[in-house]
């Protein structure tokens, strides 16, 4: 799609509320990426939890449908200018995702009809599929051991077919941290640490989870991991649909990278599985998800190795708490989700790394 900008207010065409996808701009945005439709008016509705990001439901009138179903999900950046230059680089990973790498894995996404982003990644714009009926999952209430087992296999689905490609270091924004990464975290980490500290009330295992993070992330980023793939990077039930079927659906791709694998499934269970729950089913959903690997290819990776992998990736959880919290706008839900993924993480850390947080 053609970006224009309007003269004398140098605002890009690409919409950054709700009240700018209007039937002309759908119209178009729709017509450039293939579709040949006509829409007279639209209704739209929010959908989600993001706080990155915009997601409505749109139920458009059509004048000529083609070949697109009757509703469809636009997710885009919204707020103001600032924020949406800081989240600048991960509205590109979300539209790079859909654009160039969901037609290279097998990971269950909605589909993309559309996509558009600004040449200075500050606005974007894509239209999903609609998932309806399926539910978005509940990050303070978690979700069961069978629902965290069906997409840990759906995880596995992103990170085999891509498992030690070399190539997508070659796509922008895609890489295996180096040094300077580790001397950026080191400089935002501590006093984000801070802010989050002064936030909320933490437990002694709590406030340990993040003095071990302090102490030990800058390593642990810098250390070369032995197997690397695409993996999502906030793998967690806000960011699943659940189907009434019992499938699963990944959304959310705006912190795709490169990294150990593990570090998905580290993510998803310390923070999506009540403790109780992680200690009686976790050994057993890392070992199905291994098995699911070895089914779609991935050879020269034994169990063994993926449990020390998901054991050693643990760090992902305070790590994506501390910074989520940090760049996110402040909300009553999203504390509570925090300190909910806190609490859980932290027994993880102290469940499979004895002695990190004494």
């Amino acid at each position: 799609m053609t970006l224009s900008h309007a003269g004398d207010t140098g605002r890009s065409a690409i919409p950054t509320d709700v009240e700018g996808l209007s039937p002309e701009w759908l119209s178009e945005m729709l017509r450039a990426n293939g579709h040949d439709v006509g829409i007279t008016s639209v209704r739209s509705e929010p959908v989600g939890s993001g706080q990155m990001a915009g997601s409505f439901r749109l139920t458009p009138t059509w004048t000529s449908q083609g070949d697109l179903p009757a509703t469809m999900v636009a997710k885009l950046a919204t707020g103001e200018r600032p924020q949406r230059e800081f989240a600048s680089g991960v509205f590109r990973n979300e539209v790079l995702f859909y654009q160039r790498l969901a037609p290279t894995v097998t990971a269950p996404v909605p589909h993309c009809h559309a996509a558009v982003i600004s040449d200075d990644h500050t606005e974007f714009v894509l239209l999903l599929e609609d998932m309806a009926p399926s539910v978005q999952g509940d990050q303070i209430a978690g979700c069961t051991p069978e629902q965290a087992h069906a997409v840990a296999l759906a995880a596995a689905r992103l990170h085999a077919p891509r498992w030690c490609d070399e190539s997508l270091a070659a796509l922008p924004g895609l890489y295996l941290p180096t040094h300077d990464d580790r001397v950026l975290m080191d400089s935002v980490l501590e006093p984000m640490a801070d802010v989050f500290r002064s936030r909320f009330a933490l437990s002694g295992r709590e406030a340990a989870a993040i003095d071990w993070l302090v102490a030990t992330a800058g390593d642990w980023l810098e250390r070369p991991p032995r197997r690397f793939a695409l993996i999502h990077g906030d793998l967690r039930v806000d960011n699943i649909l659940f189907g009434p079927d019992g499938g699963v659906t990944i959304v959310d791709w705006q912190t795709i990278t490169l990294g150990n694998p593990l570090r998905d499934i580290a993510f998803l269970l310390s923070t999506s599985l009540t403790t109780e729950d992680r200690r009686a089913h976790e050994r057993t959903i890392v070992e199905a998800y291994h098995a699911a690997l070895l089914a779609q290819g991935v050879t020269g990776y034994c169990v063994d190795d993926c449990w020390s992998d998901y054991v050693d990736s643990l760090i992902q959880a305070p790590m994506i708490i501390v910074l989520g919290c940090g760049a996110a706008m402040p909300t009553e839900r999203g504390d509570r989700m925090f300190m909910a993924m806190l609490q859980r993480a932290a027994a993880a850390i102290d469940d499979l790394n004895p002695g990190a947080l004494s």
